[in-house]
């Protein structure tokens, strides 16, 4: 993924990520237990996408519209957060880094992507 400038520091978003989705997480396996958890609770399955960044790990090209259906499985989220796209005549995990709801009524679906957005925007890792 190309290097962007951090966001800004969110200290209610800190918050949030600190007492709710990573809280009582005592190393990396359990930080990305915390996030699959969180994002499998909070986003609303299914919903329209745009791929925002292109990824050598995925077909997706910027500005592609795909449906996100489910999280990819748990073993699959170790590093990084992925959720499952109707691609062709099948489906594929892509990073939710590479994308951003759109026209998202549900709100907890566009504030959980923002969450996991701000995370990687801001260098936290899962490894």
């Amino acid at each position: 993924m190309a290097k962007t400038k951090p966001p800004q520091k969110n200290n209610e978003r800190e918050e949030r990520i600190v007492m709710e989705i990573i809280v009582d997480a005592y190393g990396p396996e359990e930080q990305a237990m915390g996030w699959y958890y969180y994002l499998d609770g909070m986003l609303q399955f299914p919903f329209t996408a745009r791929c925002n960044a292109r990824r050598a790990i995925s077909p997706l090209l910027i500005n592609d519209e795909v449906d996100v259906i489910r999280m990819a499985p748990e073993e699959e989220c170790e590093k990084e957060m992925f959720v499952v796209i109707r691609w062709k005549n099948d489906s594929l995990a892509v990073p939710l880094s590479q994308l951003t709801p759109i026209d998202s009524t549900e709100f907890d679906t566009q504030q959980a992507v923002e969450d996991w957005h701000y995370w990687v925007g801001m260098g936290y890792l899962l490894c």
